[in-house]
């Protein structure tokens, strides 16, 4: 699983990123976190607010730190 946090590494984005870390780690999935700060790789995504979280090229938050909760229901198969 790849997973990116896209944004430009404001305290929200980083919020976001340990919350992924931290799911990942509670749920032992075998997935991949990158830091996406590009600004012209983030408006190719398709955003334009972050922070962001794309899975496995698949948008999942725009905008918001998303909670541990809410990630665990995205990277559980």
């Amino acid at each position: 699983m790849d997973i990116q946090v896209l944004g430009p590494g404001c305290s929200k984005c980083r919020r976001t990123e340990q919350h992924l870390k931290d799911a990942v780690t509670e749920t032992g999935v075998n997935a991949t976190i990158e830091k996406v700060t590009d600004v012209m790789e983030i408006a190719g995504c398709g955003v334009f607010g972050t922070p962001a979280v794309v899975i496995d090229g698949d948008v999942k938050s725009v905008g918001k730190i998303p909670s541990k909760e809410e990630i665990r229901s995205w990277i559980e198969k």
